[in-house]
């Protein structure tokens, strides 16, 4: 039924395949870094402070009003994987790549650096240590205005240096 050249065609087709939609995966996962650094820092500290100050606040209760930033980001991703379910196609795996942005942020900043879930109390590696002194940095200023430190799991080789153990 199928020549050896049609089922080598074939095969290499669905490897390529594979191969974009990882580094689809991959590159949506890296993009999000961009995406969360300028809408923390242009649109979180900017027009929509309102909900992102209490974050900069002593927490009050499980929930923050800033929590909404989570589900805005999903949105996207929720769509993209559906939409792009049904033939596994770059959609799905832009959406897959995002929603683990959003897993890694989660476990990062919630678990890791705000302690919102009492879990990995002691950074043993430099670059996590960095990473959370680098948060608790961007922290210290309670303002809209002032701030430094957007970034999320990407820590800049100054902070990295400067929060060295």
């Amino acid at each position: 039924m199928f020549n050896p050249t049609t089922i080598f065609a074939l095969e290499c087709y669905m490897h390529m395949n594979g191969l974009l939609n990882s580094l689809v995966l991959i590159g949506f996962f890296a993009l999000m870094e961009g995406v969360a650094w300028f809408t923390h820092k242009y649109i979180m500290h900017g027009f929509l402070w309102v909900w992102h100050r209490d974050h900069h606040e002593p927490r009050k209760g499980t929930f923050e009003l800033n929590d909404i930033f989570g589900l805005m980001f999903a949105i996207p991703s929720v769509w993209l994987i559906v939409v792009g379910s049904a033939d596994f196609d770059w959609r799905f795996f832009a959406g897959s790549g995002i929603a683990l942005y959003g897993l890694a942020y989660f476990l990062v900043h919630d678990v890791f650096v705000h302690q919102r879930v009492k879990a990995f109390k002691k950074a043993k590696l430099d670059y996590f240590h960095a990473m959370r002194q680098t948060h608790h940095l961007h922290h210290s200023v309670h303002t809209k205005q002032g701030a430094q430190a957007f970034g999320f799991l990407w820590v800049l080789p100054k902070f990295r240096q400067q929060f060295k153990k």
